[in-house]
């Protein structure tokens, strides 16, 4: 069996660490990954994929990436389910092991001014 996941996608808001009592941080991020292909409209369409980052790597990513920024991550599928209000919700998420940062929205938007 395996279960692996790449993504390469922009983040679509500032990453915020949570950092709990017994030591460990988390950092939850929505990855925007377009599809390879264009829809009806000629339009790409892209999916938004809640990414959860641990300790170190949640850390270093706060730390090093911001909004637009375009990444890679490695990481596994994990889907879970909790009970709210008496109904049982189901997520499927991303948990990453490796996040690679690729280029950051200010270099693209340079690198469009230069053309």
């Amino acid at each position: 069996m395996h279960n692996s996941v790449y993504l390469i996608g922009r983040l679509t808001e500032e990453p915020e660490v949570k950092k709990f009592d017994d030591g460990k941080s988390r950092l939850s991020i929505s990855l925007a990954v377009q599809r390879d292909y264009k829809n009806e409209n000629g339009i790409y369409e892209t999916d938004f994929i809640r990414c959860i980052l641990w300790n170190g790597i949640a850390s270093h990513t706060s730390d090093y990436c911001h909004k637009g920024d375009l990444v890679g991550i490695k990481g596994r599928l994990q889907a879970r389910s909790y009970e709210e209000n008496n109904e049982t919700k189901y997520i499927t998420e991303v948990i990453v092991d490796r996040v690679s940062f690729l280029a950051s929205k200010k270099q693209d938007e340079e690198v469009k001014e230069e053309k």
